[in-house]
């Protein structure tokens, strides 16, 4: 007697397979637009790539499909609701921009012109993100095709951001424009990737970030080291010292009240990142670095996904030509970046490094400090209803378990987070070899159809365990 999830597998599976094809066709022409956001020769590509995203979102089957103007490129949204009024309302985000690409830079075949070698497709975008965002587009078809549906098991909304990979710079501005249409009690983000092909992840957690400059000025220009050096004081060796002063012999970074609100690891997230199969010495490799360091007491990849870190990114002063000029420099400066996580409040943490800074600078030195525009950290529980629905809709995609990583970069998910008040979710098939932002960029169709699949499967899963009460 055949089991009713097995059965279910089978008809989307069938039903994938059947229109695999017309699938792949759809993304090639997508993929052949080259919406390149950081190129203002490229404007017109990018509301192309919108139009035609809206277009195939309606022929999809989505009764809503809009294009949003921003000040700058725009957005996609897209909503089809379901008919059940219990069911949740589920928003997918992802970005069709992509990032800049030509033959020259190294592409064994136009990055605009897909082409599949090996199973595996190439063309700037396949990966990121427009590969993740179209497998929603089959995914939502399989699901309707298997259950018998007209509507989602869910009401779902997608925004598909059109300058991500320039920043986002009016992402925020849109979403809170746009909030009331944007509601929604979960959040899923194709943006994103598994640990390796052979290992299933599902990521549960982004760091937010916090960035600063700090100008010092001493002498109001360059003076003479030999008649006052000694004598006054100088910026230069001022930011060494504030940069030596950052952390402890530890690791761990000593601006006061830096870890206020930080969500430790728990016993069993730290048990679940040890499962991984990491290989310190390949990471290392990748990382063009020759010895691990970082917080004492944690692993590497404790580091990177959930703990707060503080980092230099640029440091400068005084003369830098060839040979030597004996001054003592009128100013030096340094720039900082702050990756924050769960539980940590951006505008704490600047209000710390500035109380700090006034505390290490000496007399005779006057200071500036300049933050950017701060992203929160986002994190969802292991036991949250959407984030387990996820995991078996992907564990029935791939048949394997499915293990749990977090992401140690930073991105705007964070700021439909902050503005709706749902967790944000990550449902992502990209592997590290696709080489995001390198040419050569590529997704393998295998785990693209995974995708679609997994997409397949969510919908009914979520709908089926975590429901409104009426």
């Amino acid at each position: 007697m055949s089991h009713p999830v097995d059965n279910a597998v089978s008809a989307v599976r069938t039903y994938i397979e059947r229109h695999r094809a017309a699938f792949l066709d759809d993304l090639v022409d997508w993929l052949r637009i080259p919406s390149v956001s950081a190129q203002p020769d490229h404007a017109t590509d990018v509301h192309r790539s919108a139009d035609w995203l809206a277009a195939k979102l309606k022929e999809t089957g989505f009764p809503t499909a809009e294009v949003w103007p921003t000040e700058g490129a725009p957005a996609v949204f897209a909503e089809w609701p379901s008919a059940d009024p219990q069911a949740p309302t589920i928003l997918v985000y992802g970005h069709h921009d992509v990032q800049p690409a030509a033959r020259e830079d190294g592409w064994n075949s136009d990055p605009f012109e897909p082409v599949v070698r090996e199973n595996r497709l190439y063309a700037r975008g396949a990966a990121d993100d427009k590969g993740q965002v179209f497998f929603h587009t089959l995914g939502v078809r399989a699901h309707l095709a298997a259950t018998g549906r007209t509507t989602p098991a869910v009401s779902l909304k997608l925004l598909i951001e059109g300058e991500e990979e320039s920043g986002s710079p009016h992402f925020r501005a849109l979403v809170d424009e746009r909030a009331e249409r944007l509601t929604a009690d979960a959040v899923i983000v194709s943006d994103t990737g598994m640990w390796s092909e052979d290992t299933p992840t599902v990521c549960t957690g982004m760091r937010g970030l916090a960035e600063c400059e700090i100008r010092l000025h001493g002498p109001d220009q360059d003076i003479h080291s030999g008649s006052f050096g000694g004598a006054v004081p100088n910026p230069a060796t001022a930011v060494a010292r504030l940069v030596a002063a950052l952390h402890d012999e530890h690791a761990r970074v000593t601006i006061p009240g830096f870890y206020d609100g930080v969500i430790e690891l728990t016993d069993r997230e730290r048990e679940l990142f040890a499962e991984l199969p990491f290989d310190e010495r390949q990471w290392l490799h990748t990382a063009k670095s020759h010895a691990a360091h970082g917080e004492a007491g944690h692993t590497t990849l404790e580091r990177v996904w959930a703990r707060p870190t503080a980092e230099v990114n640029g440091i400068g002063g005084g003369y830098q030509g060839p040979g030597s000029k004996t001054v003592i420099p009128s100013s030096a400066m340094v720039k900082l970046s702050f990756r924050l996580v769960a539980g940590q409040d951006p505008d704490h943490v600047e209000k710390a490094v500035r109380a700090w800074v006034v505390e290490q600078v000496p007399a005779g030195i006057r200071c500036g400090v300049t933050f950017s525009g701060a992203t929160r950290p986002c994190l969802t529980p292991l036991d949250h209803p959407a984030l387990q629905s996820v995991v078996r809709a992907m564990g029935r995609a791939f048949g394997k378990p499915v293990r749990f990583t977090r992401e140690g970069g930073s991105g705007p998910a964070a700021d439909l987070q902050e503005v709706l008040g749902a967790p944000v979710l990550f449902l992502g098939i990209s592997v590290p070899s696709d080489g995001w932002h390198a040419p050569d960029e590529k997704v393998e169709l295998d785990l693209l159809l995974k995708g679609v699949e997994t997409s397949a499967h969510l919908w009914g899963d979520l709908a089926e365990h975590w429901r409104h009460e009426p």
